[in-house]
C-alpha cells in the first residue's frame, strides 16, 4: 500500500493531522516530519529521510508539506535516497489537510503510486476503480437513519467505505433531506454529505455482492459505528 510522509515546521501540527487521517484510513502506512532535530519549529532533512524509509513498505510513498521550504527539504531528501527507492516516491504539492485526507483515502482503496498523487493534487478527487453505475442498475435500496451521535463523520465514514470497497458492488447514499448522493467507496464523499445524526439516508446497491454491500452497511448502522448514540 502507498505510504505518506507529511512533513511541516511544527511536529503538534502533523501529530494532529495524523489522527485526523488515521480516522478514515488506519491501515495507510503514515510517518511524520515535523519541525527540527532539537524540536524547534522548522525542517529537518534526517527526519524526513526517516519519515519515507518509515512510509516505503516497498510500494511508495507519497510526501505532502506545509510551507515552500519544507518542499525544499523534502526535495532534498529525495537527492540521498537510492535510485529504486526515488523512483518510486513523489513530492505533491497540495493544502497539507486536504491533500493528507485525499490521497489516504485513495491509498486505502488500493491505488498505484500516481493515482494517490493525483488524488491529493485534485484536492479530494478521489480515483475511481470503475464508472458510477447507473440508477437502473442500482435495484437494490434501503432507507436507513444515522442514530450514532456524530452521523457520517470522518471515522464512521471510513468504516463503511472500507466495508464496501472489497464487495463486487456498486453503491451509492443519499442524504435524502438534500438529495446530495455519493459513491460509498469513497470517504470523502461521504464526508461532503453533511449527514448529522438523525438524517436519513438511502443506500443504493448493484452487482453480485449487492445484497451483501446492504447488509454491511446496514449492521454498521445499526450498530452506530461504535458510537454513542444521538441525544434525544
Amino acid at each position: 500500500m502507498i505510504g505518506l510522509v507529511l512533513v511541516s515546521h511544527s511536529a503538534a501540527l502533523v501529530a494532529g493531522l495524523r489522527d485526523l487521517v488515521a480516522q478514515m484510513e488506519p491501515r495507510v502506512p503514515l510517518a511524520l516530519a515535523g519541525g527540527t532535530d532539537d524540536g524547534e519549529l522548522g525542517t529537518s532533512l534526517e527526519l524526513v529521510m526517516g519519515a519515507i524509509d518509515e512510509a516505503d513498505d516497498g510500494d511508495g510513498a507519497v510526501i505532502l508539506f506545509d510551507l515552500g521550504s519544507a518542499e525544499m527539504t523534502a526535495e532534498s531528501a529525495l537527492e540521498f535516497l537510492d535510485e529504486d527507492q526515488r523512483e518510486r516516491v513523489l513530492v505533491v504539492d497540495a493544502p497539507l489537510v486536504e491533500g493528507a485526507i485525499a490521497a489516504a483515502t485513495t491509498a486505502g482503496g488500493g491505488a498505484n503510486l500516481g493515482e494517490v498523487a493525483a488524488a491529493a493534487a485534485r484536492l479530494g478527487a478521489v480515483v475511481e476503480a470503475a464508472e458510477d453505475a447507473v440508477d437502473g442498475e442500482l435495484g437494490h435500496v434501503v432507507e436507513l437513519e444515522l442514530t450514532n451521535a456524530g452521523g457520517l463523520h470522518a471515522r464512521p465514514a471510513g468504516q463503511l467505505s472500507r466495508a464496501v470497497r472489497g464487495l463486487d458492488a456498486q453503491v451509492r447514499i443519499e442524504h435524502t433531506g438534500t438529495g446530495e448522493d455519493a459513491n460509498a467507496a469513497s470517504t470523502l464523499g461521504l464526508v461532503a454529505l453533511g449527514a448529522a445524526a438523525g438524517t436519513t439516508i438511502r443506500v443504493r446497491a448493484g452487482g453480485p455482492d449487492a445484497e451483501q454491500a446492504l447488509a454491511a452497511v446496514r449492521e454498521l448502522i445499526g450498530d452506530r459505528f461504535g458510537e454513542p448514540p444521538a441525544e434525544q
